[in-house]
């Protein structure tokens, strides 16, 4: 998954509603990876615009899976209708900060830590083409609002985990 995930950077320039690049199917429930890899998984997928194919049992998944499977918020990054496929902003290490351009000036950030340990992992807002911290920022997986006031947000994430924003002015 991170081999062929991470390897979309490039591929952005051709994603565009009916011309969607395909990092194939989801392998989230099918054993393998931990829950946070499947966050990391289905965060990734959407920050791609990739097609959403769950390629696990559904008769048989457990509550976890199915809950990372139906983030109604992260699919809503998937489903922007604008189709922009998002990039990578930094790499330092094994931590990547990805973005994605939304419809409405909106922005979805993925904060991925690729380690085997937890991470502190910091955007700055600059990076991001922004003056100053955004004025909404909600955590997609924690389903919870942020207040940001600083040039930048640090935040501890898993191994292997990410944390997925979505940022407006």
């Amino acid at each position: 998954m991170t081999t062929i995930g991470f390897s979309q950077d490039k591929l952005a320039p051709w994603a565009a509603p009916g011309h969607w690049n395909d990092p194939d199917m989801l392998e989230i429930g099918n054993g393998g990876m931990n829950d946070d890899e499947y966050k990391t998984h289905m965060s990734l997928w959407s920050i791609l615009a990739a097609p959403l194919l769950a390629g696990n049992d559904l008769r048989n998944m457990t509550p976890a899976i199915r809950e990372i499977l139906i983030n109604r918020e992260v699919i809503a990054v998937n489903q922007d209708k604008d189709g922009k496929q998002g990039q990578r902003i930094t790499k330092s290490g094994d931590q990547e900060v990805w973005a994605r351009p939304l419809a409405g000036g909106a922005q979805a950030i993925g904060l991925f830590n690729r380690g085997d340990t937890p991470a502190k992992i910091t955007v700055k807002w600059s990076d991001l083409g922004l003056k100053s911290a955004p004025a909404h920022a909600r955590d997609l997986w924690a389903h919870s609002e942020l207040k940001l006031d600083a040039g930048e947000y640090s935040v501890t994430v898993p191994a292997h985990g990410v944390v997925m924003l979505r940022v407006a002015e």
